[in-house]
């Protein structure tokens, strides 16, 4: 056996693990497994389908994207509405509790509805329309309690046009302990003389 024969004998008893000769003398060859190190963007493109995606799936997730655009717009409208620009009947709800604690006194806390509920109490009755004219009115009904009793609260406000300010057509509240009473602390008249 020639030189070339045992090194060729002995390349292929190495690819296989088997013993190799190197000079006459025997020795086992441990088979050692080449690793490759994978690369981590290959699951990623190993997943791109062979064809191009047609127009009709493009057309579609374009259309899903922009729904869920639109859901996002929405949601943060709402948000930004209710949280930055205070609804009208919270604007009437808080100058008529205003206006009844500098008449009644302070502390008082207002409220909608009595429960125990948390939402209950935080939602506050309302009623918004437009009269004859135009003139946007509000009107909102809420309890009181203070430590010298409890009562409710009957208001409704207008958006003069004249002056673009709000204003109480009637603010009216019913005390109902310890004694109870009405008071009419807002009542308006209008100008009729031009």
């Amino acid at each position: 056996m020639g030189l070339d024969e045992q090194f060729q004998r002995a390349r292929d008893d190495c690819s296989t693990g088997t013993h190799i000769v190197v000079r006459g003398r025997h020795m086992k060859k441990q088979r050692k497994d080449i690793s490759t190190v994978d690369n981590p963007f290959d699951a990623l493109t190993d997943n791109i389908p062979e064809k191009p995606v047609t127009f009709t799936e493009g057309a579609l997730y374009s259309l899903i994207i922009l729904a869920g655009l639109g859901v996002a717009t929405v949601a943060g409208y709402v948000v930004f509405k209710e949280h930055i620009f205070q609804p009208k009947e919270y604007k009437v709800y808080g100058k008529a509790l205003e206006r009844v604690r500098a008449r009644i006194g302070s502390p008082i806390t207002g409220y909608g509805q009595e429960s125990r509920n948390r939402a209950a109490r935080q939602r506050i009755p309302n009623r918004k329309w437009a009269d004859e004219e135009g003139v946007e009115r509000v009107e909102v009904n809420f309890y009181i309690r203070g430590p010298h009793g409890a009562g409710m609260v009957f208001t409704e406000m207008f958006n003069d046009k004249a002056d673009k300010q709000w204003k109480f057509t009637y603010l009216i509240v019913e005390i109902k302990s310890p004694c109870p009473a009405q008071l009419m602390l807002e009542s308006y008249v209008p100008d009729l003389s031009g």
